[in-house]
């Protein structure tokens, strides 16, 4: 039986497709979410790009029936 052992992980793998959203963020400025994914896009071998979600409210939409 020789041969089972697997031995250390020695990295990770993950396959992420175009468009993909790979970070949220909720409760910071957008300036400091904007300089926390600069800072960690840096680190990433792929290139990033900063998205933000519009929330619409009622008021916004006119939706006072």
């Amino acid at each position: 039986r020789m041969g089972s052992g697997k031995g250390n992980v020695e990295y990770w793998v993950a396959v992420v497709k175009p468009g993909r959203v790979m970070f949220e963020m909720a409760g910071v400025t957008e300036a400091d979410a904007k300089e926390a994914m600069r800072l960690a896009g840096n680190k990433l071998p792929v290139k990033c790009k900063f998205v933000k979600k519009e929330v619409a409210t009622e008021a916004a939409e006119g939706g006072e029936e």
